[in-house]
């Protein structure tokens, strides 16, 4: 069933409640950084940094709602005696199944969206991190006036598992690539559509004529930070051959400085999933063997709950670490003869998430060439953080796209209406003599096409205006 319309005062309400929401999320700050901290294991900066880019999209959602789903008229070409317009009403009930790494700020780029777009949510978070989902529930629920407009369900695979069977009307779903398939098996029983924002293995690219300080310090960070623990994480360099050794020991320096552990002064905290552990360990050993150098770390790096830098030079193609999401503070770095070679081995990958390219000439050439949902020039990870992008990948890393306008779309069901502004001398939707219609319909195209008559009108308004 199609949503009643909405008073022009139940909208008023609607952004009424969401700045609540942001406003309520904002002055608990501190409560929520100590739960993510806690399940997490991330630093403090790390958890105060996510809980500003969830509120900062929560905010970009409300502000921008009204005017990115406002019904808009559409040119009705030949039939000028019809109204067209295309409109956005809501979906209904959307379920977002949220993950571990950034427990508020990923499932936040969904259920904002969501909310803005006028859906009632049901949100699943990790079953690693619970008490964060439990947590903005609670303030959802004194914040919003509308009674359960967001829930909050915990539990683990089972219960994510129901989610995607309950007849939801849409499922929006960030995880691994494996669960990803799981997830939208599951859907498809109900033919429920998905948002699937799965694995990634981003490249860095660095050409000749980068700023190779710059380069280095985007990369260990973008290596490095949440201890690598993020989907968009630089998980592979390409580094032409004139600026490799100057790239790499740069990188060294930088890495070495990082400061590992629990602490206030932690830069890089714990591996929050125990099995990634194994999964690390394996992807540096492969390299190892296969004639790869720690030029950081190694082995003796990774611990029980957490890794240390490491940062690899001689890897080729074929070695895990270059093919695999390792998921961990791990920078391989391969040497390439040009930005060519680059774009060839970035995009010789079933993902396709992010990327970065850092140069000066043609890198936009570059940047385009990347096969991709996103690409930053000169930076790494800024996309996530500019609430107007929309956020999602290709291939093995999803569909579907959050943040953004089309973030507020995603979450609607368009829909295209006609209304019949007056009675044409002639109407194309009705039967009439077979011979006579048939001939109309032959000289109209001869007309307006075959003649070039359109041509010339669209000429004719492109000079006049």
């Amino acid at each position: 069933m199609e949503p009643e319309p909405r008073p022009a005062e139940a909208d008023d309400d609607r952004r009424f409640s969401r700045r609540h929401l942001r406003r309520a999320l904002a002055r608990r700050t501190d409560e929520l950084a100590d739960l993510i901290q806690r399940e997490n294991g991330k630093p403090r900066y790390d958890a105060l940094s996510e809980c500003l880019l969830a509120v900062s999209h929560l905010h970009h959602a409300a502000v921008r709602a009204r005017r990115a789903l406002a019904t808009r008229r559409v040119a009705s070409g030949l039939l000028f005696h019809l109204r067209s317009t295309v409109s956005h009403p809501p979906l209904g009930v959307v379920a977002v199944i949220g993950p571990w790494n950034y427990p508020l700020f990923t499932p936040m780029g969904s259920i904002a969206y969501a909310l803005a777009a006028g859906n009632a949510v049901v949100f699943k978070p990790s079953e690693l991190t619970p008490l964060v989902g439990r947590l903005l529930g609670e303030i959802a629920a004194d914040a919003l006036p509308v009674p359960h407009v967001l829930q909050v369900v915990t539990g683990d695979g089972r219960t994510g598992a129901a989610l995607a069977r309950a007849r939801v009307d849409k499922i929006a779903f960030t995880g691994s690539t494996a669960t990803g398939r799981r997830v939208m098996a599951a859907a498809a029983e109900n033919l429920t559509p998905v948002l699937l924002e799965l694995g990634g293995k981003d490249p860095l690219i660095v050409a000749a004529d980068a700023d190779v300080d710059a380069a280095a310090r985007a990369a260990v960070y973008g290596a490095m930070a949440n201890a690598g623990q993020a989907c968009i994480a630089i998980e592979r360099a390409y580094v032409v051959d004139a600026l490799h050794d100057r790239f790499v020991e740069r990188v060294v320096a930088a890495a070495r400085e990082l400061r590992t552990g629990a602490g206030d002064d932690a830069q890089i905290g714990a591996i929050t999933l125990p099995a990634q552990i194994a999964i690390i360990r394996a992807h540096v050993e492969d390299a190892l063997a296969r004639g790869a150098a720690a030029c950081v770390g190694g082995p003796e790096a990774i611990g029980e709950r957490f890794v240390a830098p490491i940062v690899l030079t001689g890897v080729t193609p074929d070695m895990r670490v270059m093919r695999e999401e390792t998921f961990g503070p791990v920078l391989p770095i391969a040497r390439v003869a040009s930005v060519e070679e680059a774009l060839r081995l970035a995009n010789d990958s079933p993902f396709g998430l992010g990327s970065a390219v850092f140069g000066r000439d043609r890198v936009r050439a570059a940047a385009d060439a990347l096969r991709c949902g996103m690409t930053s020039v000169n930076s790494v990870l800024t996309y996530a953080a500019v609430a107007g992008l929309p956020f999602g990948g290709v291939a093995e890393s999803g569909f579907g796209r959050i943040h953004g306008d089309e973030g507020l779309r995603e979450f609607t069901r368009t829909k295209a209406t006609v209304e019949q502004r007056f009675t044409p001398p002639w109407d194309l939707a009705s039967f009439a003599p077979p011979a006579r219609a048939a001939e109309k319909v032959r000289g109209l195209i001869r007309q307006l096409y075959g003649g070039g008559l359109v041509d010339r009108a669209t000429s004719a308004l492109r000079r006049w205006f």
